[in-house]
């Protein structure tokens, strides 16, 4: 397996620059994960602050507004852990490469909710991750120096 995982440079290997564009997406997504995590992001009510003061700032849907507010801001802390545990997943799926496309799927619905739910500042932030997800996921970037390619030299599909 390790031994596919370096062939992989070999025949996918002008795929590479899209390795650097996945690695700093998993960095910054294992980065925020670890600092939401850390910090208290948990254990206070700082998600149902920020959505109660940008949300209505926000060019967001009013159905999408009535859900977040009916749904998440209630149940804040439980959202704070699939945020934070959703974006480790993420994170640690593009760093080894495996499952790109299903967890770029997950990744593409983070960012659009954030997109909504955040500063202005933050919100474009996940707007350009938007689209990096949308390009990681329609390539496959997890074949090029990833454990994607071991799989799907075994098995072609849609999910490597």
């Amino acid at each position: 397996m390790i031994v596919t995982f370096f062939e992989s440079f070999k025949y996918v290997g002008h795929m590479f620059p899209l390795v650097v564009l996945r690695l700093y997406t998993a960095l910054f997504f294992l980065g925020s994960a670890y600092t939401k995590y850390d910090g208290d992001f948990l254990f206070r009510p700082r998600l149902a602050a920020t959505i109660n003061e940008y949300l209505p700032l926000s060019d967001s849907p009013s159905w999408y507004q009535s859900v977040v507010e009916t749904l998440v801001v209630p149940n804040w802390q439980i959202f704070a852990y699939l945020f934070t545990y959703c974006e480790f997943l993420v994170g640690l799926s593009l760093l080894i490469g495996f499952l790109v496309r299903p967890l770029c799927l997950l990744g593409l619905l983070l960012s659009w909710n954030y997109v909504y739910m955040m500063a202005p500042a933050e919100s474009q932030t996940y707007q350009v991750f938007w689209y990096v997800f949308l390009v990681l996921a329609w390539i496959g970037a997890g074949r090029c120096l990833g454990f994607d390619y071991y799989f799907f030299k075994r098995q072609r599909g849609i999910w490597w």
